[in-house]
């Protein structure tokens, strides 16, 4: 669905959901000005439509005991289609990755992990090292987050 099909009240239903997800249709229709039923029908809509994809809590890494977040920049040996599906079938089955991309430039892939500690951090590492298809890796260690779980520019 391209953006030329929402309105302006569309949007405004979007923004005020991922700033806040426990919002009551109630509440989206009060804060932008606009009756609960034709709120709800809108809502539906942009559920059914696939926009809104779901719905979840944002968790503290740090108070889960999840303090370290390290960039990993992943580069293959080969761009074979056996390669690729093998890489990302089992970077699907990693927990402590939790976004993987597709990147151009110098890496293959571009990976968040998020582990508890350097040692957690060797341990995956050691995961990955033992993937035939990894050629190269390159860990770049997160100091501290500047911008995090921003809404999406509407």
């Amino acid at each position: 669905m391209s953006q030329e099909k929402f309105d302006s009240t569309d949007l405004k239903i979007l923004d005020a959901l991922q700033r806040d997800g426990r919002l009551s249709n109630v509440d989206i229709a009060e804060q932008i000005n606009l009756s609960p039923s034709p709120c709800l029908r809108r809502l539906r809509r942009l559920e059914e439509e696939a926009v809104i994809e779901g719905y979840k809590a944002r968790l503290n890494r740090n108070r889960l005991g999840l303090a370290m977040t390290v960039f990993v920049q992943v580069k293959l040996r080969s761009h074979s289609a056996d390669s690729v599906a093998g890489f990302e079938a089992a970077v699907q089955q990693m927990e402590a990755v939790v976004n993987a991309h597709t990147v151009s430039g110098s890496a293959d892939y571009l990976l968040e992990v998020v582990v508890a500690d350097l040692e957690g951090y060797d341990l995956w590492v050691r995961q990955i090292q033992q993937l035939s298809m990894v050629r190269e890796i390159e860990s770049n260690f997160a100091l501290r987050a500047v911008k995090a779980d921003a809404p999406l520019p509407l």
